[in-house]
């Protein structure tokens, strides 16, 4: 959870930087790298238990956040993004700014995410309130609040039941 919270505060100072990352588990195939034909992001399908290759020229905290993404994927499914990626990627949540598909033992994972502040603002903060005990309408209203007004039209999420 501290994580969260150092990782929130320095996304307002991040953006997308690059760098060399330590994560050993990030893939190194790229034989599964595509092109999303919508938005023209990357995209790359890999085991669950791999990051995909196109972290690695990224600074640390972005693999960081991808991986929070992933392990916060029940939360983020019902969490809209409000940059602009349901009409310019066909995205239908935040989850998908960070992970286009989660199959049986593979992820196919998005790289928009790694170049946007406001996806990866609103996957941290939504995990830090899941870890927080929030509930899933709870962070839902908290994120719609919070960025109703100087931000994109949202993604088409779906409401938690």
């Amino acid at each position: 959870m501290k994580k969260i919270s150092i990782l929130l505060s320095l996304l307002f100072i991040l953006s997308a930087c690059k760098g060399e990352t330590t994560q050993q588990e990030v893939h190194s195939d790229t034989s599964h790298i595509q092109h999303n034909p919508l938005s023209g992001d990357l995209q790359e399908l890999t085991s669950i238990n791999e990051l995909p290759s196109f972290l690695q020229e990224k600074h640390e905290n972005i693999a960081t956040v991808y991986k929070i993404a992933f392990e916060h994927a029940d939360v983020l499914q019902w969490i809209p993004c409000y940059c602009g990626c349901g009409e310019s990627a066909g995205h239908r949540s935040s989850l998908n700014c960070f992970v286009a598909e989660i199959r049986d033992e593979q992820v196919l994972w998005d790289d928009h995410g790694t170049r946007c502040l406001v996806c990866m603002e609103i996957a941290v903060e939504s995990a830090k309130l899941s870890n927080d005990g929030k509930s899933i309408k709870e962070i839902r209203k908290y994120i719609d609040e919070k960025y109703q007004e100087g931000f994109s039209k949202p993604t088409p999420t779906e409401m938690p039941a």
